[in-house]
């Protein structure tokens, strides 16, 4: 029998190297056998070309020239990838030494008849020795073990299957965690990747990865000498071993789909997924195609008792041995069964001793009412079924999570962060996510769940609140100084022009944004502003860009000049300084080349940075704020030289400098800041979650504080540039108490008949 062996190695193949095989091959087709058969069907699978001990490791796979930086960037990347999961591990607490045990048994181990049966593939694919009986793996193992038992399958192909909450994050954590100890340069690196926002229809399972490692680590965007990014070539390469993360998070319709992509792939893999889900897939088919399965085992009492009696004061220790031998002693009473099946997985273990533990209460987190007792977990009046107390344990959570305690002020939250109101700032976290179709809270998307019509007049009215207020202000002086119409002239006339400008902008920037949603325009990268240095943008992005400036800002120069023109003598506002032709053809001319040099600049200047670190919400959140204020320095720069420039015509030098400097600001506060709001992923995170959103009450004025805070209380977690909730089960009871708060209140406000 092949078991996993003494130091993890897989078992070596006895003695048929892929020199001899092709003739077997050959012979077996040409034979008609059962064998020849399959292997015509499938032309093996490619097991030939899958086997790692008939493949050559990805350095000898690669080409010649430049391979050098994709090799230099794997090393850097594991680096990082190690540091950031290490954070993560130590703020989950997955060091704890009283921490729940997970453990799994091989997939074809499991009877036909139980809940837990998964299909799995024959063990001779996985062991790409299909022409040849083969005996299966001992896989059975538990959480330290897990890089160990992964080693052991000759494809590292692996899907690791349990009910919800049983632990199967942890171990992913776990296992990238121990092979990045064990790593050697040239071997892949492993890195989880959340499934839940892969859409297999849109993107193949390459171009999804490439993306999220892009998105998640600085530098991976950076274009190499063959016109790829360095993550689709560490990718390209099989230089990335994917943890692939929650399969039963992919929407519903898509998830054959899914299985169907992931099985065609050739490269190493591990996928995770509730049972069910995995089962009901994968029926009737060879599942995923040379994967070896594991399934997750319940816990014991035992196993739980000690963690929740440790956990709790010392004057719950009795109730709690109380509770623990009436499972054991009447094991089939509805009660104890319910609780004896809460008490299986490390998720309702975890959320019961945050609701039961040392501090908790019966309250709504005020801290009044009593301690809760264990044993009203075995009352069948208040949980009749199963079901009943997993969701008084998810409900309880939140209040538990922000409770006041004064010995731990460190933790207490701020006067407003009451539990109630982060109930709701979290329901609708959650809501926006169900509604998003991911797991992943992206801070750029926090708005997405307004009607894109909301959105743009959001968007709209701020851009034109910041070019008409700088165009209100800038007038006021210049109508003093430069007329003699006095002080009241100049204010109305500031009003007047303002609003019209305002609403010309705003109009024309909401268009734009409308056709930019959706597009990479409105997704950040981790690139800075660096007008010397770095690897620039492509020459036609460049020439693209001036091209659709120029136009944006000529159509936008024409609008304003006709209202000068043509509304405001009517009004009696007409200052008389306007010009003639001249004036009139040069204005258009000079908002529109400045706008297309701006935009050229700012896509010539961003470079991607280097592999470096790992991207956090927060570090994406500041590099991008940092390229709008750079961004806006150049159309500061840009419209003032211009203008200047061009004044120099018709203009004494001091009217000259005056006319730039004008130029200058009101650019730079004006169009800069409406560019900014409209066109950025920083600006769109400014109008909608920063002062909507807020505004409205759905999300707290410090939003990045309370995310921050949230994941020290456990409700979320990092992964890398994105937030997500604790756990699914979690974020689904958020988002159904939420929706549910927002159906009645709509069905309250509804007039009677």
């Amino acid at each position: 029998m092949d078991d996993v062996s003494r130091d993890g190695e897989a078992p070596e193949p006895d003695g048929e190297d892929d020199e001899s095989s092709e003739p077997q091959v050959r012979n077996e087709m040409s034979g008609g056998t059962v064998h020849g058969a399959m292997l015509q069907v499938d032309r093996i699978d490619r097991l030939i070309i899958n086997n790692p001990a008939a493949e050559p490791s990805g350095a000898e796979q690669a080409p010649p020239g430049g391979q050098d930086d994709i090799a230099e960037a794997a090393e850097k990347l594991a680096d990082e990838v190690h540091k950031r999961w290490e954070r993560e591990e130590t703020r989950r607490r997955l060091k704890d030494p009283k921490l729940l045990p997970v453990r799994w048994t091989t997939a074809d181990r499991i009877p036909e008849d139980h809940r837990d049966k998964i299909p799995m593939d024959h063990w001779e694919l996985i062991h790409g020795r299909p022409l040849e009986r083969t005996a299966p793996l001992d896989l059975d193992g538990e959480l330290a073990q897990i890089a160990r038992v992964y080693r052991a399958i000759p494809t590292r192909r692996l899907v690791v299957a349990g009910e919800a909450g049983s632990g199967k994050t942890s171990l992913g954590l776990r296992l990238v965690l121990d092979l990045l100890d064990t790593r050697t340069p040239g071997e892949p690196v492993p890195e989880i990747f959340s499934l839940g926002s892969w859409d297999p229809e849109a993107d193949t399972l390459e171009a999804w990865l490439s993306n999220r490692l892009s998105r998640d680590t600085s530098g991976m965007d950076a274009v190499t000498a063959d016109g790829r990014t360095i993550a689709a070539a560490l990718v390209d390469r099989k230089l990335i071993l994917p943890v692939l993360d929650g399969f039963d998070e992919i929407a519903e319709g898509l998830q054959a789909k899914a299985l169907e992509q992931l099985s065609e792939t050739t490269m190493p893999l591990v996928l995770t997924s509730r049972t069910a889900t995995y089962a009901s897939v994968a029926r009737g088919t060879r599942a995923l195609k040379r994967a070896a399965a594991i399934v997750l085992t319940a816990l014991d009492p035992d196993e739980s008792k000690e963690y929740l009696v440790l956990g709790s004061a010392t004057a719950a220790r009795p109730e709690w041995e109380h509770v623990m031998a009436e499972l054991y002693d009447q094991p089939h009473v509805p009660a104890n069964e319910n609780l004896r099946e809460v008490l299986g997985t490390p998720l309702m273990v975890s959320l019961v001793r945050d609701v039961y533990g040392e501090r908790a209460s019966t309250a709504d987190g005020s801290g009044r009412g009593g301690p809760r007792r264990p044993l009203d977990l075995l009352d069948t009046d208040r949980f009749g079924t199963r079901t009943d107390i997993e969701e008084h344990l998810l409900s309880s959570f939140v209040p538990s999570a922000y409770r006041r305690d004064p010995r731990a002020a460190d933790t207490a939250p701020p006067r407003n962060w009451t539990p109630q109101r982060a109930q709701r700032w979290l329901g609708y976290l959650a809501d926006h996510l169900d509604r998003s179709g991911g797991p992943d809270l992206e801070w750029w998307k926090l708005g997405m769940s307004m009607s894109l019509r909301a959105r743009t007049a959001v968007v709209s009215f701020l851009a034109g609140l910041s070019f008409g207020l700088t165009t209100a202000i800038g007038n006021i002086p210049v109508n003093l100084i430069a007329t003699s119409h006095g002080l009241g002239f100049a204010i109305r006339r500031g009003v007047v022009v303002g609003l019209l400008h305002g609403l010309v902008f705003g109009l024309a920037l909401g268009y734009i944004y409308r056709r930019a949603d959706g597009t990479e325009i409105l997704k950040p990268r981790p690139v800075q502003v660096r007008p010397f240095g770095g690897e620039k943008e492509p020459g036609e992005g460049v020439y693209h860009k001036a091209a659709l400036g120029t136009l944006l800002g000529l159509g936008i120069a024409l609008a304003i000049l006709l209202i000068d023109r043509l509304l405001l003598p009517p009004l009696g506002l007409d200052d008389g300084l306007g010009g003639g032709l001249v004036a009139a053809a040069q204005f258009p001319l000079t908002v529109g080349l400045s706008t297309g040099i701006a935009l050229a600049l700012v896509a010539w200047a961003e470079t991607s940075i280097d592999v470096k670190e790992s991207v956090s919400c927060v570090d994406l959140l500041r590099q991008n704020r940092a390229n709008v204020v750079s961004q806006i320095l150049i159309w500061a720069l840009v419209f003032g030289l211009v203008a200047g420039l061009g004044a120099t015509f018709t203009e004494t030098p001091l009217r000259s400098l005056q006319l730039g400097l004008a130029f200058g600001i009101e650019a730079a506060f004006g169009a800069g800041f409406g560019y900014g709001f409209c066109l950025t992923a920083w600006g769109q995170w400014v109008a909608l979650a920063r002062i909507w959103l807020p505004l409205t009450g759905r999300l707290p004025w410090r939003l990045v504080a309370f995310l921050d805070d949230a994941c020290k209380r456990d409700v979320l977690r990092q992964a890398g540039a994105v937030y997500q909730f604790r756990h699914a089960r979690l974020q689904k009871h958020l988002a159904g108490v939420y929706g549910a708060g927002r159906t009645g209140a709509a069905s309250r406000a509804a007039p009677r008949r």
